[in-house]
Formats: C-alpha cells, sequence, structure tokens
C-alpha cells in the first residue's frame, strides 16, 4: 500500500528544504558570519566536491567560528586539494565488489544496493565522493536487473539500501522498492543507511514511519552522527516513533580529526544517542577517499580514545572501532579480530 501522497502540485515540506540547500560557498559564510577570506578555497575545493547543505543544518552551527565541529563537516577547504599518498578515489574497494546493476558484495549473506547517486548533504569527508554514480546505481531502469541479481543468490540473508542516501527517495519510490525486497524470501533483514535524519529531522514523516514499520522483514535504520550537537530536539519524537514501530534504530559515526577526537565530545554523543533511543554501533577509521586525508585521526590514538571512552561508558555505550579493508571479509576491529 502506498503511503498517501502530497496533493498535486505540492511539493513535502522536506523535499521543498533539500531543494534550498545552500549550494554556493559565498552564501554559507555569509550564513555564518565566517572570513570572506575564506571563500577563494572553499570555491576550489567546491569545484571538485560542490558544497551542499540543508539550511535546517546550517541553523546548528555556531556563527562566527570557523573551527565548530558541524561546520568542519560540511565546509569546503584548501586541504582537499593537496595529493596525499595513500589517499585515492575508491578507499573501500567499492569497484572491485560491484555484482552488476549498482548491487555490491563484500560479505557473506548481505548485498548492498546503491539505491540512488542524491545525498541530502555533502559531507567533506565522504568515501564515495568519487563513485561513479551516473553508471552503476541500482535506481530507475536498472532496478530490475539488480532485484534479479538478489533474488539470485540463496545465500542473502540481508539487503542494505545505501547510495548516496536512500531517504532522498520519494515515498513512492521506496514503497516500490520495499514492496518488491518483501518478496525475496530468503531475505530476513532490511538494513537503512542514511544521514538525512540528522541533518533534515523533517524527512522523518508518519507516512515514512509507518511504511519502514510494515516491512515483512525486520528493518534497521542506520543513522549517521558525529556530534551530540547534531541531534535536537525536533529528531527526539520521529526517532521514538520509528522505535514504536519495530524499527532498530543504531548509529555508526567517523572519527574526526576536529570533530569528534576527543573522549568528552564521544562520550556526549553516545549518551544523547542513547537518551534518543539509538544505540551506537560503529565508529569508523577514515577511509582514505582523496580529498579528506586532513581529518584523518591516527589508529593508535583512536585506541587510546576508545580505551578512555570504555572507561567512562557501559559497554553497550560504546562503538565498536572499525576499519574498512578492501578485500577483507568483514570490517576489521582495531585491536581485534575481524567483526
Amino acid at each position: 500500500m502506498i503511503p498517501r501522497k502530497p496533493a498535486p502540485g505540492q511539493v513535502p515540506s522536506w523535499q521543498q528544504q533539500i531543494a534550498e540547500a545552500v549550494r554556493d560557498p559565498a552564501e554559507l559564510l555569509e550564513i555564518l558570519g565566517l572570513d570572506p577570506a575564506l571563500l577563494e578555497a572553499a570555491r576550489q575545493a567546491a569545484g571538485t566536491f560542490p558544497l551542499r547543505v540543508p539550511r535546517a543544518y546550517t541553523d546548528k552551527i555556531r556563527r562566527g567560528d570557523p573551527d565548530d565541529p558541524l561546520l568542519r563537516q560540511i565546509l569546503p577547504l584548501g586541504a582537499e586539494l593537496t595529493h596525499v599518498p595513500g589517499y585515492g578515489p575508491d578507499p573501500v574497494g567499492d569497484s572491485t565488489a560491484r555484482a552488476g546493476a549498482g548491487v555490491l558484495q563484500k560479505y557473506h549473506g548481505r548485498a548492498l544496493l546503491i539505491t540512488t547517486g542524491a545525498c541530502a548533504v555533502h559531507c567533506r569527508y565522504c568515501f564515495r565522493r568519487q563513485y561513479p554514480y551516473q553508471d552503476d546505481h541500482a535506481g530507475g531502469s536498472q532496478w530490475s536487473a539488480a532485484l534479479a541479481r538478489l533474488r539470485a543468490d540463496p545465500s542473502l540473508r540481508e539487503v542494505i539500501l545505501s547510495g548516496g542516501d536512500p531517504l532522498t527517495l520519494s515515498d513512492r519510490r521506496l514503497t516500490a522498492m520495499l514492496e518488491d525486497l518483501s518478496g525475496l524470501s530468503a531475505v530476513r533483514r532490511i538494513r537503512i543507511h542514511t544521514r538525512v535524519p540528522v541533518v533534515l529531522p523533517a524527512r522523518l514523516t508518519a507516512e515514512l514511519i509507518a511504511l519502514l514499520g510494515r516491512t515483512p522483514q525486520a528493518t534497521i535504520l542506520v543513522l549517521h552522527a558525529n556530534h551530540a550537537r547534531e541531534l535536537d530536539q525536533e529528531l527526539l519524537q520521529p526517532l521514538q516513533e520509528l522505535r514504536r514501530a519495530g524499527v532498530t534504530l543504531l548509529n555508526q559515526s567517523v572519527l574526526l580529526r576536529g570533530v569528534n577526537d576527543c573522549v568528552a565530545t564521544l562520550q556526549a554523543l553516545s549518551e544523547r544517542l542513547f537518551a534518543f533511543g539509538v544505540l551506537p554501533y560503529y565508529l569508523h577509521l577514515l577511509d582514505a577517499v582523496a580529498g579528506a586525508a586532513h581529518f584523518d585521526v591516527p589508529s593508535r590514538c583512536a585506541q587510546r580514545l576508545l580505551a578512555a571512552l570504555s572507561a567512562r561508558l557501559p559497554g553497550y555505550l560504546v562503538p565498536r572501532l572499525v576499519r574498512e579493508q578492501p578485500g577483507a571479509p568483514a570490517k576489521t576491529l582495531i585491536g581485534g579480530l575481524p567483526l
């Protein structure tokens, strides 16, 4: 059953907010009262990976503070243009994991769908910032081929919707996709990876919550929040409604220099996630994508941070520190065995 649609000509609030996202570095600097001297470098960096940030997210950023941890995640910087050995276009081996028609298969029993190339926000550390979405996605005319590929694998137990960001798709498109996936008898779980609710809480409409709550498979929504200030009160109620609808809520973060690379910040994030009904899941070491080297936190520093965090929090609030390594059978637990 397709959720209630807007009246003809009416654009849902969340879609309008995506359409009105800030895309011009000059406008971003003006909105946030930042030094115009940052503009030239921001424009150059945005020429290689465009700026996009919803105005709802800019409202959370401190004005006049160039070191604000939320700003650092979305402001293009000249450092992105510096070539750093070891950093390239495909840091996690997506290209070798392609199984055709936007399907990636890296791990046994799981398949990932590149549902769309669209995102509500362009995070500057994004490991798919150079992914060839125009040539490889599971949307539109390629959906039938992607579905056939999944149906042909009887070992498949979980399908992961990724992108881009699957929650930039309309409710109609998501409904059709989830209805088709419900016909895969071997699949037990649908996992959705998304940053949209964190940067655009309005996307969690009653219609979307109802849709995710009625899938025949277990539904897991994996959010992507890196800092406690990204979780505001507008997000609290829809997350509670998702839990009541039976959706499991997890969070994965990326450890980023100047954003969340201190124990107090990580502790605040875990505690706020739990207050919002979300369990910390993964804390990723930075994927070595070209343009993001300035965010890197060395593995040894990361391990010290996690040890200190473990001394402050119960185990269920300590995310697992992991790295994704091309060709590995699972994500690798730093300081431990593959997960």
